[in-house]
Formats: C-alpha cells, structure tokens, sequence
C-alpha cells in the first residue's frame, strides 16, 4: 500500500479531505466562492496537528468545533496555543454554524481578515475580489 510510506499526519490529513463532513464541506464551499480575496488551504498540518481551514497570507486558522469539544477545553486551549505562538490566530464556530448560517459566517470571517490585513506592518495588496 502506498501510504504506508507517509508520514501518519499527511495520511491523516488525506483522509480527512476524502471524507469531510457536511459542514467541512458547505464552508469549504463557501471559502472558495465568496470574495474573501484570499486563499485557504483545508485540512492543513502544522507540526502535529491538523488545522480545518488555514489562511497563510493573514495567518488565520478556521475551526469548526462539534459536540465533542465542549469535554475537550483544555486540548482546544493547548491547540489554540500552539497555532499562537506560530503567528495564527484562531477563530472557532460550532459545526453546524456553516449548514445554519454561512453568510453570517463568511461575513465573520471576510471582517476579521480585513482587520488582520488593516494591521500588516507593510502596505498590503487590495484583496482579490475587493475593489
């Protein structure tokens, strides 16, 4: 089998992209045909963990949060640490937030990246798509 020569998180993070779920998928939607003027990776790993939905060029993280991590507040706040002290920042929603309300969402989003792009210590680049 080829994958048994990967590292576990890339297949991991295969599998992962293979079977997102419903809401993985609606806001995975949603990112790439809104006009956010920037671009997101999904399931994307940073050092052992697996980021939902990354934005490099704002250093933003997306994480949808189910159920199970309301008994998980402290591996979230570990997390959360982590991609802190990489430059992230992490915004969190509940899982079923995209299904519900995805331009609620995606308005959250577009206004914390154009306060992360309002703070960049050069001139950025207008926002592709934004005019």
């Amino acid at each position: 089998m080829r994958n048994q020569s990967l590292p576990i998180t890339q297949v991991r993070v295969r599998s992962l992209r293979r079977e997102m779920t419903d809401s993985d998928l609606k806001l995975w939607s949603g990112l790439r045909h809104a006009q956010l003027g920037m671009k997101f990776c999904r399931q994307h790993p940073l050092g052992h963990d697996i980021a939902d939905f990354a934005c490099f060029e704002v250093n933003l993280i997306l994480d949808l949060d189910g159920l199970q991590h309301i008994s998980q507040i402290a591996y979230d706040t570990r997390r959360a640490e982590f991609y802190n002290s990489l430059g992230f920042e992490v915004l969190r929603f509940t899982t079923n937030l995209p299904l519900t309300d995805l331009q609620a969402m995606l308005t959250c989003i577009d206004n914390r990246i154009a306060d992360l792009t309002a703070l960049a210590p050069i001139p950025a680049f207008p926002r592709e798509g934004k005019k």
